[in-house]
């Protein structure tokens, strides 16, 4: 009698189960459907999302349970250019535990129902356009273990409720628009995190929190380019299982705490660069032998770099440039198996490059320009056949160039300009790919390879300011040169038509053996043979004639320059440029004029001109010379260009004549201090204003005490401080008595003392009393 009842009881049981399931699916397709009715999808990646489908388990970005019935645990449609609304439907999938819309086009505030997904894992909406603020709402995703909402609009400040989601492990908040401070309390629950990105926030004035030296399974930290300044925390110290580490771009100061990398055992990459930070080189920074990759660079460090360096045997790119290093270079960095990279121009670095001979060399890139290195070039450089740019202008460097130097098959770039190398240059043929080739002011002697010319993408050739012989090889014309400079040397005969079209006249000058159309010397000699009587005739009425045109143009030109008082002869302008600037010395004349008049100073006018790249340029015209020599000159703004700060105005190069000099510079586009004390619509916020001070100190100090020799700025003021785009500061017009000399200098600066309220310390009346301390204070 129980059997009879038990067996309808088991098929109704099965029948309501049944109904639940169907249920169960209708709900979750029609929530999916429903999501889907909100969104815009312009490339139909959401076709088969379709109400006639059963199967919503096959759908695009759709992944199920396996159990029964299937429920949907994974929502990820990353990268479909989707738009419109995020429907909050989607929260009410009961088993959904990834939802990932990353790379669309969402342009809306954080949905605030988003709280009600309570069995989210990980929500990323990265790479949207959303924007307004991060809602407290969020902590209610108690189990969220990823939250990435990076590279968005969202603003305001992290909120401190962030703190609650205490099972984080990835929290990825860069690329926004916060702003103001980041609180410490924040992370004092968040010990399970491992990636910790808050970069890229500009908007940040935050000290570092020490509560991140905490987080003891942090793997990642990013926090790059977000306004945070201060010292680095000695709490970091604790990051034992830290892999890679990335302050960059702030505006951090004091010096790399001692036993940072003691503590770091697991550092793969280290990023400081482009803050301020000062002091010694962290010698324990790969104390661990993990490290691959090194930035230190445009900061303010000094002293030597220890050769202990050389161990680290998994490092590939070594970045210390712009910095104030001296002493030997480590040799052994140079022989190590995995170096890639070695970037560390713009110091004091002092030795030779040494031979590698017998060393399996994987090096890529080398720049170690304006330095003290000496000693010759290695053959051995020539047999990395992975060299693309080898650049060491500004050196001591001497002797020959190896004959192998340009084997390299990926050879791009060479830059060898002032140094001493003497001896003839190579004929490069293997290189092929060779496309900027400078060895300007050196001693070379002899031809000009005409191997050059089988270098088919070569498009710049500086040579200029050698003791080269010879004619100019014809076959060059099989070039596509941008830039071809020759000028001062001892070359002479015929230059082929191609050079004197397509190339300023200047690239040619101080070479009085060359000839051609547009030069001193024409190569317009006739070929001897028997004349008429009335040829003759003909010949002496053209003569006369031409005497007479000539005669007037003279008078003519004679009125110009006196009317004008302009003694512009591109004839007698010589240039020096460090670096490819892709623009003759006579383009940058042409180009100054009163409407691109910047400035106006007691010796003259900047301008700022428009380089064929795209950037700009500044271009300072000093007119009041004293009775100073064109070589000094040269040399004085030679030893001024060497002189590289983060806070001072880079030099690009100069132009001069008898009377006139144009120095070049970058150029730095919200002008200077002192436009931005007047003006409104840009204001100095205390924070600017103290990294304003801070920075001219810095730049302060390095001419007056650390740069040799000691430079003493005599101008310090509003005017002469430019500010970049992040306000920091850049000094400029330093040392412009070594160029006009002390004569001149004085006479100018008198002009300025009944002109303004505020005289700087430096033009005092009596010169006797300036020095470095009272500029520096």
């Amino acid at each position: 009698m129980a059997t009879n009842y038990t067996l309808p009881l088991v098929l109704h049981l099965i029948l309501i189960l049944s109904l639940i399931s169907v249920v169960s699916s209708v709900s979750e397709k029609d929530l999916l459907l429903s999501f889907k009715s909100s969104i815009d999808d312009p490339n139909s990646s959401l076709l088969n999302w379709s109400p006639n489908s059963t199967q919503y388990c096959n759908w695009t970005g759709i992944t199920c349970s396996s159990s029964s019935p299937p429920s949907v645990t994974s929502l990820n449609l990353q990268n479909l250019n989707l738009s419109g609304e995020i429907s909050p439907s989607i929260c009410q999938l009961p088993n959904l535990y990834n939802l990932n819309l990353a790379s669309n086009h969402f342009n809306q505030p954080i949905p605030l129902l988003l709280s009600q997904c309570g069995s989210l894992v990980t929500l990323n909406l990265s790479s949207n356009i959303l924007w307004g603020t991060l809602p407290d709402q969020i902590t209610h995703l108690s189990s969220l273990r990823e939250l990435d909402f990076s590279n968005n609009r969202i603003q305001g400040q992290f909120p401190l409720s962030l703190g609650l989601l205490n099972g984080l492990q990835v929290l990825n908040l860069g690329g926004n628009l916060f702003s103001g401070t980041v609180h410490p309390p924040i992370f004092r629950n968040l010990s399970s995190l491992v990636v910790l990105d808050l970069s890229r926030n500009p908007s940040l004035t935050s000290k570092l929190p020490t509560e991140i030296g905490e987080l003891g399974k942090l793997r990642v930290l990013l926090l790059q380019s977000s306004g945070f300044y201060g010292a680095i925390p000695e709490s970091f110290q604790g990051l034992h299982e830290l892999q890679v580490l990335d302050l960059s771009q702030n505006n951090l100061s004091g010096g790399v705490p001692k036993g940072l990398g003691l503590g770091m055992t697991k550092l793969v990459s280290v990023d400081l660069s482009q803050n301020m930070l000062s002091g010694s080189f962290p010698s324990d920074i790969c104390y661990g032998r993990a490290l691959v990759e090194l930035s230190l660079h445009e900061n303010s460090f000094s002293g030597s770099v220890p050769e202990s360096i050389s161990k680290c045997n998994t490092l590939q790119r070594f970045q210390v440039q712009d910095n104030m290093f001296s002493g030997n270079f480590p040799q052994g960095l140079w022989s190590l198996s995995d170096i890639i990279l070695i970037r560390a121009e713009n110091n004091q670095f002092s030795g030779e490059i040494p031979d590698l001979v017998g060393v399996p060399s994987r090096l890529e890139q080398v720049q170690i320009d304006n330095n003290n290195f000496t000693g010759r070039i290695p053959h051995s450089l020539g047999r990395i056949h992975t060299m693309y740019r080898f650049s060491a202008s500004l050196n001591g460097l001497n002797g020959n160039l190896p004959e192998n130097f340009c084997d390299s098959p990926v050879m791009s770039i060479i830059n060898l300009s002032h140094n001493s190398l003497s001896g003839s240059i190579p004929e490069f043929r293997n290189c092929i790919k060779l496309v900027s080739l400078s060895l300007a002011d050196n001693r070379f002697t002899g031809n000009i390879p005409s191997s050059l010319a089988q270098l088919a993408v070569l498009t710049y050739i500086d040579l200029s300011s050698n003791d080269l012989s010879g004619e100019i090889p014809p076959e060059l014309q099989n070039l596509k040169l941008a830039l071809f400079n020759v000028s001062y040397n001892q070359l002479s005969g015929s230059v082929p038509l191609y050079i004197i079209t397509g190339l300023p006249a200047s690239y040619l000058q101080g070479n009085p053996g060359l000839c051609g159309p547009g030069l001193p010397n024409t190569c317009s000699v006739l070929p001897k043979r028997r004349k008429s009587k009335n040829s003759k005739l003909l010949i002496a009425v053209v003569a006369l004639t031409m005497t007479a045109v000539l005669m007037v143009l003279t008078v003519i030109i004679f009125a110009i320059r006196r009317m004008s008082q302009r003694k512009w002869s591109s004839s007698a302008w010589k240039s020096v440029f460090f670096g490819s600037l892709g623009i003759s010395e006579d383009e940058i004349i042409m180009a100054l004029d009163n409407k691109n008049i910047i400035g106006r100073g007691p010796f003259g006018t900047v301008h700022v001109i428009e380089l064929p790249d795209g950037d700009f340029a500044a271009v300072k015209k000093l007119m009041n010379l004293g009775v100073v020599s064109s070589k000094r000159v040269k040399n004085e703004i030679k030893t001024l260009a060497k002189a590289r700060h983060k806070n001072l105005t880079k030099l690009l190069g100069f132009c001069y004549s008898d009377s006139v000099v144009l120095i070049i510079h970058e150029y730095v586009k919200k002008g200077s201090l002192g436009d931005a004390l007047f003006r409104s619509e840009l204001p100095l916020e205390w924070r600017f204003r103290l990294q304003i001070a801070l920075g001219v100190a810095q730049g302060l100090a390095y001419l007056h005490m650390d740069y040799v020799p000691h430079l003493l700025h005599r101008n310090i003021k509003s005017n002469n401080i430019l500010l970049d785009e992040d306000f920091r500061p850049k000094l400029t017009s330093y040392g412009l008595d070594r160029v006009t000399g002390e004569a001149s200098y004085q006479a100018c600066m008198a002009a300025e003392l009944g002109s303004f309220c505020y005289i700087a310390p430096g033009i005092a009346k009596d010169f006797l009393f300036c020095s470095e301390q009272l500029i520096s204070y």
